[in-house]
C-alpha cells in the first residue's frame, strides 16, 4: 500500500551548493538525516544488514553453483526477474564505475559530499576505459598504432582478457573493472569495441590522421555506449514513462549551475538498487572446465583470493577457463539467457561475506563483511535523509508503515534508510522489475543529466542521432543499438 505525500517540503530548490565538477553533493540538502549517528542507530543497522537477516535470501550456498541456478527451491525468497537479464548487473556496474569513484571516505565517521573529489569525471564518457586519452594515459595504449587500447591473449586461445602487468594487476582505466571476471570480461569487450571501431573509421572515412581517427572513433563508440544507456538500461531499470518525462519536460530536482555533480542520494542510495539484483551464482561461459564442460562459479566465496584459478567468479586473474560466453549474459535469441533477480529488500546470500572483509567491533564496524551492512553504514556516513522524507519533497508516493513493518522494532518504519526505502518501494509498487516513483526518479534525472551536461555527448551535441555501426538485426540498422550489437561488432560474441 502507498499513501499520497503531503505537500513537497521546502528544499528551496533541491540541488548541491557547490557548482563546481568534480564533486559529489546532494539532492535534497535542506533535508534532516533519516537519524543521528549514535551507537544505538548503528546497532540497528547492523541488525537490519546482517547475515541470516532480514535482507539475506536465505540461498543454500553449499548446494554449490550449479544447483542454485536449476533448482529454485534453494533460493526461494530470492527471485527471477521476469525482464532483466543477467549481464544488466554487470553493466550497471560498469556504468557506475565510468561515473564514480570514491577511494577516501570511511564508515566510522560523518562526510560532507561537497568536500569529497570523485575521481571519475561526472559523464558518461568511459573515462574507465580512455583514462585521460594516449598522451597522458600512455600505458592503455598500444604504442605500434598510438589509438587502439592494449588487449591481451586469455588463458585460453582465440580468447582475450585485459592486459596485465607481471603481478597480474590490470592495467586499465579504473582497477575495480577487475573485481570479477564477469565485469573484467566486459571491459575486454569494450576495450576490442574501441579497437573495431577504429578500424572501421579508418577504412570507410579514407582517413590518416591518427588524432582524427581516434577523436572520431571515440566519438562512435561513446554515443553508442550512451544510447545503450538511455534506450535500452535506463528505460528497462526506470520505466519509459518516467525516461519519456525527463527527456521531453526536463529535470526537476537534478540542477548545478556550472557542471554536473554526483548527487549521494544517487551513488550512496538510489543507485545501488544493483546489489539486490545479483545472482548467488552464474555459468561463465559453455565449455572452460576440462573435457569442454561449463565453467560455474559463485560470484565470489569469503576466503577466495585472486591467486592462481579460483573456483568462484573472482577478478585478478588469468587461467585458462576465465572467460564469458556473453549469450548466458545478454539476450541472443538462442535460449541461453538467464535472469538476474529482482529489485527488493532480499540480497543474495554471498552478498554478506564479502572475500577480504575486515569485521570490526559489532558497533563500529569500520568495514563490515555483509554488503547491506556497509551500504547502511553509508546513510550514517553522509548523513542521507529517510525515503519516507525525500518522497515527500518529491511530492511523490510515501510507502505506508506497513509496507516496511520489518522496520517497526528499529523504529525505522517511518524514517527509513534511503537505499531500503527505494528497494522496498520497487518491491511493492513494481514487483520488483524496475525502481518506483522515487528511485527511477533519482537514476534517470542523474543519468539525462549527466549526458545534457556533458558537451560531447549525444544528447547535447545531436539529440535526434541514431546509432550507425552495423546491428545482428538488419531491421534494426540505423534505428537501434544493443549491448549484444556492442559484443558482436567487437568480435567478443
Amino acid at each position: 500500500m502507498v499513501r499520497h505525500g503531503s505537500s513537497p517540503l521546502d528544499v528551496n530548490p533541491p540541488r548541491s551548493k557547490y557548482y563546481d565538477s568534480g564533486r559529489f553533493g546532494r539532492l535534497f540538502g535542506k533535508l534532516p538525516p533519516f537519524a543521528a549517528d549514535t551507537p544505538t542507530t548503528r546497532a540497528a543497522l547492523l541488525e537490519i544488514g546482517k547475515p541470516k537477516g532480514i535482507m539475506d535470501a536465505a540461498d543454500k550456498l553449499s548446494a554449490g553453483p550449479v544447483q542454485l541456478i536449476t533448482d529454485p527451491a534453494l533460493s526461494q525468497k530470492n527471485r527471477n526477474s521476469q525482464t532483466h537479464v543477467a549481464g544488466d548487473t554487470f553493466l550497471g556496474q560498469f556504468i557506475d564505475h565510468d561515473i564514480t569513484f570514491d577511494p577516501t571516505s570511511s564508515l566510522e565517521r560523518q562526510t560532507d559530499p561537497e568536500q569529497i573529489s570523485n575521481f571519475r569525471t561526472p559523464s558518461l564518457g568511459l573515462d574507465n576505459v580512455y583514462g585521460s586519452g594516449p598522451t597522458a594515459s600512455p600505458h592503455l595504449y598500444d604504442q605500434t598504432t598510438g589509438i587502439t587500447m592494449l588487449v591481451e591473449p586469455g588463458g585460453t586461445p582465440g580468447r582475450f582478457d585485459v592486459p596485465r602487468n607481471s603481478q597480474n594487476v590490470a592495467l586499465i582505466g579504473d582497477p575495480r573493472d577487475d573485481e570479477n571476471l564477469i565485469l573484467s570480461q566486459l571491459q575486454t569487450a569494450m576495450l576490442r569495441f574501441h579497437n573495431a571501431v577504429v578500424e572501421r573509421v579508418r577504412t570507410e572515412l579514407n582517413l590518416t590522421d591518427p588524432g582524427q581517427i581516434f577523436a572520431e572513433a571515440q566519438r562512435l563508440v561513446r554515443w553508442h555506449y550512451q544510447w545503450i544507456v538511455v534506450e535500452h538500461f535506463l528505460r528497462k531499470t526506470c520505466g519509459s514513462d518516467v525516461v519519456d518525462d525527463v527527456l521531453h519536460n526536463g529535470r526537476t530536482f537534478y540542477k548545478w549551475h556550472n557542471e554536473p555533480f554526483i548527487p549521494v542520494e544517487f551513488s550512496v542510495s538510489a543507485y545501488r538498487f544493483g546489489h539486490s539484483q545479483i545472482r548467488p551464482s552464474y555459468r561463465a561461459n559453455f565449455t572452460g572446465n576440462p573435457g569442454g564442460t561449463p565453467f560455474f562459479g559463485m560470484i565470489f566465496t569469503k576466503n577466495s583470493t585472486p591467486a592462481g584459478d579460483p573456483d568462484d567468479l573472482s577478478g585478478g586473474c588469468r587461467a585458462p577457463r576465465r572467460f564469458v560466453d556473453w549469450p548466458t549474459f545478454f539476450d541472443f535469441g538462442d535460449g541461453q539467457v538467464r535472469p538476474n533477480k529482482k529489485i527488493d529488500t532480499t540480497l543474495s546470500s554471498a552478498l554478506f561475506a564479502l572475500p577480504g572483509s575486515v569485521v570490526a567491533h559489532p558497533h563500529a564496524g569500520s568495514n563490515p563483511a555483509s554488503l547491506a551492512q556497509r551500504n547502511l553504514l553509508r546513510h550514517l556516513t553522509f548523513a542521507l535523509p529517510s525515503g519516507q522524507s525525500v518522497a515527500r519533497a518529491m511530492n511523490l508516493p510515501v510507502l505506508a508503515r506497513g509496507d516496511l513493518a520489518d522496520l517497526h522494532e528499529h523504529g525505522m518504519d517511518d524514517r527509513t534508510p534511503l537505499w531500503f526505502y527505494i528497494l522496498r518501494e520497487a518491491d511493492i509498487t513494481q514487483d520488483g522489475e524496475r525502481l518506483g516513483p522515487v528511485g527511477a526518479r533519482i537514476v534517470t534525472e542523474v543519468f539525462i543529466g549527466l549526458l545534457e551536461g556533458d558537451r560531447g555527448s549525444y544528447l547535447a551535441q545531436d539529440p535526434q542521432w541514431q546509432p550507425t555501426l552495423p546491428t545482428i538485426d538488419p531491421s534494426r540498422q540505423g534505428d537501434d543499438f544493443l549491448m549484444i550489437d556492442l559484443l558482436r561488432f567487437a568480435g567478443a560474441a
